[in-house]
């Protein structure tokens, strides 16, 4: 027999009101997490500045994960929201925020000198891609998994624990799919420095040569982190949601549970999905050297085989690297993102209510 959760601040209220909410929650979130990642890249790339010299190869476990060569480097920059990949030639074409000189020793060291040194908006270099790449992701997200949520618990009938499970999956899939396109564009502009008329030149030619799917380049492994990590999150977050509402005797879920929820399942499912991370990384790596060697980039290997190849170079453990990294990051990320969103619609909702009395 099916188990009723209780009631979900999600009902009565637009998509363009979910889109709101979610739209905020995703702002709130990458203000409160790009300082971290500055911070982290900052660090990274004092560890592994720019040789002239013989290639090298320098990775810190998680996103912070960087490729040097002797003529460029790129990096991946993740703010808990999704990832950016940067691709530098030689320090040109990277941020200045990249670029800028500090020696730190560790990570309270480099909050201090960046924020007396370079000014408190330094530490929210990062933000202008997230802005325009992550938000409106994650409001095609978050709105999508809500309407699935609620229409396949209309078909159904009756409340389903994997209800989440399998709305999160389709959800994250969709907006996976239709951001991949735009941010192998963007990294084509980065990387090449080119202007919107010899971008649709560059991809017009792409597209002649290897077809539309050429497009979609890094999304077989994007789908096998993002897709796994979404239906543990939701499953998860509705379990440990219900469970603290009856811990509390609570008839809805108050803000301090959904972040605790959100923490949770977020934590849960980056440790679960972090095999596929590693692999994620690893690729979009490969990714970024195409980009700045053409002729000579490798042809990407398959994901399973690039993953035999970590764990025959580095042991099982090179799977899991960067766990706390991940862990750091993404449990904030999520608790601030859903409590943030779950508020939103808990307003909306009153909101609706007030005005449906009003016309009475």
């Amino acid at each position: 027999m099916a188990e009723k959760l209780p009631p979900s601040p999600g009902g009565g209220i637009t998509p363009l009101q979910q889109m709101l909410a979610s739209g905020t929650g995703a702002i709130l979130t990458s203000l409160f997490v790009t300082p971290l990642d500055v911070v982290k890249i900052r660090l990274q790339a004092q560890r592994t500045p720019f040789s002239k010299g013989n290639p090298a190869r320098g990775s810190v476990g998680g996103c912070s994960h960087a490729v040097v060569s002797s003529s460029g480097k790129c990096f991946l920059y993740c703010n808990g929201l999704m990832d950016h990949l940067y691709v530098c030639q030689n320090g040109n074409g990277c941020a200045a925020w990249y670029k800028a000189p500090g020696h730190f020793t560790g990570t309270l060291d480099a909050f201090v000198k960046i924020t007396r040194n370079e000014g408190i908006r330094s530490l929210w270099s990062g933000l202008p891609p997230t802005l325009v790449m992550a938000v409106p992701a994650t409001v095609i997200y978050f709105t999508t998994y809500d309407q699935l949520r609620d229409y396949l618990h209309a078909r159904m009938g009756s409340w389903n624990h994997y209800i989440p499970l399998l709305a999160g999956a389709l959800a994250r899939l969709g907006a996976v799919t239709v951001i991949s396109p735009l941010e192998l564009i963007r990294t084509k502009m980065q990387s090449q420095q080119l202007s919107y008329r010899e971008l649709r030149v560059c991809i017009q030619s792409a597209v002649a040569q290897d077809g539309w799917l050429s497009l979609w380049r890094g999304w077989g492994p994007t789908v096998l982190r993002d897709v796994p990590f979404s239906a543990l999150y939701w499953f998860n977050y509705e379990l440990v949601r219900t469970w603290l509402c009856r811990q509390a005797w609570l008839d809805g879920a108050t803000f301090t549970v959904s972040f605790a929820s959100g923490a949770i399942s977020g934590t849960v499912a980056a440790v679960l999905t972090l095999p596929f991370d590693v692999v994620k990384t690893h690729r979009q790596i490969e990714l970024g050297d195409s980009e700045v060697h053409p002729v000579t980039a490798s042809k990407p290997s398959s994901t399973w085989l690039l993953m035999q190849r970590i764990r025959a170079e580095s042991g099982t453990r090179g799977l899991f690297a960067g766990f706390l990294p991940r862990v750091i990051k993404v449990a904030p990320a999520c608790a601030i993102m859903i409590s943030t969103y779950e508020f939103g619609k808990s307003f909306f909702q009153k909101l609706n209510q007030e005005q449906q009395l009003r016309g009475l």
